[in-house]
């Protein structure tokens, strides 16, 4: 009976259902979008319910449509969307209040607390992270002293915390398993990466109850097992990881220096720094990839919050596209943008600026502004993130990159992979499959059970691809860069209070 692995990737915008053979093929998949709501100005958030019955929806889809038996599951691999912040009651497995989405900024005023209480380097040097509501803690933290009761129940531990991959681990079980991997434990902002353990002076400081934490395990082994209500029979989960770290592990960079960028909802560039943590003095994260075999490999991350989702911005609240597939054709019909330029820091500005209170900026606009030319900004918006994340990630690592591996939705539109190549000066070379967070879990599963046998047996898995050499001459690309700097400064701390 042909083995399959299993990927599950819970996205912000859809929960999705991989299934891999053993050539790293995708053989089928199911996809269910999910709602995001914004019940306030900088406010993210999803139903946590909605999360996990799509996921399960979706899982028993794919095995249902393709006649896929339980037994033919070696087993499941988990990728997430980070930071996202689900609590829950222990007894029932009801959460007590919506998830706060990682793109939400309701927490931007805890973080501004916890810097002027002194706690920056602090957090820094233990995390890794720099302080700002992108990450769990303030969200827990907000949901502590929101939610009636909430505080005094986790403190008499009826209550359960998780990012979404322990709160889909927990249903899938039964509620038998409460873990996380340590690439997810790394962007909660209470999480030691030198020590490898919940931090106590963190959670003092935030006054975070520690058991309501997961037990953090390795990011590839097998860690839990399905209850057999779900599929039948047990199915052993053997790989979890953020989904950036995930896409890392995918796309191979298995080496320090290797690097790739993710173009999803938000877009994310990760550099491989091997098993000693890079310090970023430009605002770039020290994070944990993922914990293999024993031994944890680090990362330089930069987080860009807005990239995929200015486009569907283009599509759903402005109407200008019809199909976001049509970008790349409507971009290539105009010359360059007209000098506009689109900052697109609708939820405010991640690596390297920081900014909670930059909000979303178009200017440049004159009475020969087209269409056209405002869908094209969009798109270039994404690549101008990219290169302010990629210099200061050089200066950090000393060392200059000479190629970028992307993936995720965006990195289809063959605009914008040859605009990032010319914009950074460097070659960016795209995969044949696109899916390298799922892939990233599914070879962390297959891994631990023996599925492949080892990393030089996955390099075997995956073939072909497309690379895009810069054209654009240096003075061209300073040009455009300067009057891109120059836009992300008006839009900076303009939601901030006078």
């Amino acid at each position: 009976m042909k083995q399959y692995i299993l990927a599950i990737d819970a996205g912000t915008t859809s929960a999705r259902c991989i299934l891999f053979d053993h050539a790293g093929q995708i053989c089928a998949t199911a996809q269910k979008e999910l709602h995001v709501s914004y019940p306030h100005d900088g406010w993210v958030e999803q139903d946590a319910m909605e999360i996990w019955e799509a996921q399960i929806q979706v899982c028993r889809r794919v095995m249902e449509e393709h006649q896929i038996q339980p037994e033919q599951i070696a087993a499941i691999g988990m990728t997430n969307q980070r930071e996202t912040t689900i609590v829950w009651d222990k007894s029932t497995g009801e959460p007590i209040a919506p998830a706060i989405v990682w793109q939400c900024r309701r927490t931007a005023q805890q973080a501004d607390q916890l810097r002027e209480r002194g706690l920056t380097e602090t957090l820094r040097q233990k995390t890794g992270l720099v302080i700002d509501a992108y990450f769990s803690a303030t969200k827990l933290q907000w949901i502590l002293d929101n939610i009636p009761d909430a505080r005094k129940r986790a403190q008499q531990g009826k209550l359960l915390f998780g990012t979404v991959d322990s709160w889909l681990i927990w249903k899938l079980t039964g509620g038998k398993r409460h873990i996380t991997d340590a690439s997810n434990a790394a962007r909660t902002m209470l999480y030691n990466i030198h020590t490898l353990c919940w931090d106590a002076e963190i959670l003092e400081e935030l006054e975070i109850p520690a058991g309501m934490l997961p037990e953090v395990v390795p990011s590839s082994g097998i860690v839990a097992h399905t209850d057999i209500a779900f599929f039948g029979q047990e199915i052993p989960i053997a790989g979890i990881a953020g989904d950036q770290q995930a896409a890392l592990f995918g796309q191979r960079c298995w080496q320090p220096g290797e690097a790739k960028n993710t173009y999803g909802t938000g877009c994310f560039l990760l550099m491989n720094t091997g098993t000693t943590p890079v310090s970023s003095s430009n605002g770039l994260l020290t994070t944990i990839a993922w914990n293999v075999d024993g031994q944890v490999t680090y990362a330089l991350e930069g987080s860009i919050f807005v990239a995929g989702a200015a486009i569907q911005w283009l599509r759903d609240e402005v109407g200008l596209l019809s199909h976001s597939s049509e970008s790349e054709q409507i971009a290539n019909s105009v010359e360059d943008t007209g000098g506009v330029y689109l900052v697109p820091a609708f939820t405010g500005l991640g690596a390297p600026y920081w900014d909670a209170y930059a909000r979303g900026l178009l200017i440049g606009i004159t009475r020969a502004t087209r269409r056209e030319h405002i869908i094209r900004a969009a798109l270039e918006s994404l690549a101008y993130q990219t290169v302010d994340v990629l210099h200061g990630m050089e200066e950090d690592a000393k060392l200059a990159l000479q190629r970028v591996k992307a993936d995720g939705g965006a990195s289809a539109n063959d605009f914008l992979m040859q605009f990032q190549s010319d914009i950074m000066g460097v070659e960016v070379e795209r995969p044949a499959c696109v899916e390298t967070t799922a892939l990233g879990a599914a070879y962390l599963a297959g891994i631990a059970v023996g599925y492949w046998h080892d990393r030089e047996e996955l390099r075997a898995t995956t073939t072909g691809g497309r690379r895009f050499e810069p054209k654009m001459d240096r003075q061209e690309r300073e040009k455009l860069l300067r009057g891109w700097r120059k836009a992300v400064t008006r839009a900076q701390g303009w939601a901030k209070a006078e």
